[in-house]
């Protein structure tokens, strides 16, 4: 059995070494033009070619979104810009138009071509034709259960790549093709800028009396119909890869780094344990915990086991779930002295206790009991942003570690 592969968005090049160290197998990213997400701070060439560089050094891949759903102005200088991708050297782009993918084809047939989510790929015919047509992978819809998606893989005879999504934002839209964001605000969701309208608060208005709101839910502060709970589908990872999809992504190219850590940290975890032992395999409880620490809305399998229902939406609040901040990120560690040097991310203090985690390991528990600047002065308080301070830590970290704290929220 192919080992499946776990995808991971990388918003910035940072985003995309943290995936890479938190053990994605591979991650999709976009470039200045083409892709979907305005929001993120997207790739220049250099930045394209220094990730690929990173990503290829470790034997990792990197795919390239052109998922726009464009007019004629909007593809214009698609073929030199595609051009230049394949020279950089990425493995993938991910387009969701059938003439973005003519034009990418023309331009550069040799390159891979992943059908986006955008395409809204739901049955096995559809997936033949892409197959038929050069694609190398599609990304199904988030719209089918798994038992449907088992009999688009058995029907395809495996002769092209299946990837799902198995984490993240949910959109109450058919697989992300949505106007609300237009109309409501003029942002255009298939450009890449949706606003999120669903994630807004919505009164009821009868039209002969204006000014007064009906809540269209019983509560104070209005309702949230269209606002989907999280997909999470780590307790569920030993089935997805029976089942024989090719890869698993996460969604977020707007999270933080200390989002993509944990999250890829989880599942890259159970994804190793099933294939250490199948048959003994369990999901450990651990992974869930661990993803429940970084800001998330409450969870909901999807569409995986039927239809979605009342039980996928959030209805009292568009606010994240934040128990745990990111509060410094090692730079430095000497085992000697037992000092780490620590890049800060929220304020910390003398005294508080923290927990701090790597890749692949569980965490551990650490009293910042000792606390110097950079220059080895003390100091009780570490409160400038990125200010870079040492502190012991009785147990070995590495660069790229995580120190994280209970949130004053909890």
């Amino acid at each position: 059995m192919k080992k499946i592969e776990l995808l991971a968005p990388a918003g910035d090049l940072n985003k995309l070494k943290t995936a890479i160290e938190y053990g994605a197998d591979a991650v999709y990213l976009g470039g200045e033009s083409f892709g979907l997400r305005k929001a993120s701070k997207n790739f220049s060439f250099e930045d394209i070619r220094e990730g690929v560089l990173y990503a290829h050094e470790r034997g990792k891949k990197v795919h390239v979104t052109l998922n726009i759903i464009p007019h004629n102005k909007d593809i214009v200088g698609v073929e030199d810009y595609v051009k230049k991708l394949y020279e950089i050297g990425i493995d993938a782009l991910i387009v969701a138009d059938p003439g973005m993918f003519l034009k990418v084809r023309q331009a550069c047939p040799e390159i891979d071509i992943h059908i986006s989510t955008q395409a809204s790929v739901t049955n096995s015919s559809t997936v033949k034709f892409w197959s038929e047509l050069g694609a190398k992978r599609v990304v199904l819809a988030r719209e089918l259960s798994l038992d449907e998606i088992k009999g688009v893989i058995e029907d395809t005879h495996n002769e092209i790549e299946i990837e799902t999504f198995a984490h993240g934002a949910m959109c109450m839209s058919y697989s992300g093709r949505c106007l609300l964001s237009n109309y409501m605000t003029g942002r255009d969701a298939n450009m890449g800028d949706c606003a999120q309208p669903c994630r807004y608060k919505y009164y009821l208005v009868e039209e002969k009396r204006p000014g007064e709101y009906f809540p269209i839910e019983e509560h104070k502060e209005g309702t949230f119909i269209m606002n989907s709970k999280d997909l999470c589908m780590i307790d569920h990872v030993g089935e997805l890869i029976e089942s024989g999809i090719s890869s698993l992504k996460i969604e977020g190219r707007v999270k933080s780094e200390y989002y993509l850590a944990t999250v890829i940290r989880s599942y890259r975890m159970s994804i190793d344990a099933y294939y250490e032992d199948r048959e003994n395999y369990k999901v450990n409880p651990y992974w869930l915990e661990e993803i429940k620490k970084v800001s998330h809305r409450d969870f909901t399998t999807g569409f995986y086991f039927g239809q979605a229902n009342e039980d996928s939406q959030v209805y009292k609040t568009n606010s994240y779930i934040r128990g745990y901040d990111f509060v410094g990120l090692v730079l430095d560690y000497d085992e000697d002295t037992k000092l780490a040097r620590v890049e800060q991310r929220n304020r910390i203090f003398k005294g508080d206790e923290v927990e701090i985690f790597g890749p692949a390991t569980e965490h551990f528990n650490q009293k910042l009991q000792y606390m110097t600047d950079d220059k080895d002065v003390e100091i009780d308080v570490a409160n400038h942003a990125q200010q870079i301070f040492k502190t012991k830590i009785d147990t070995k970290v590495k660069p790229g570690y995580i120190l994280r704290r209970k949130s004053d929220n909890i």
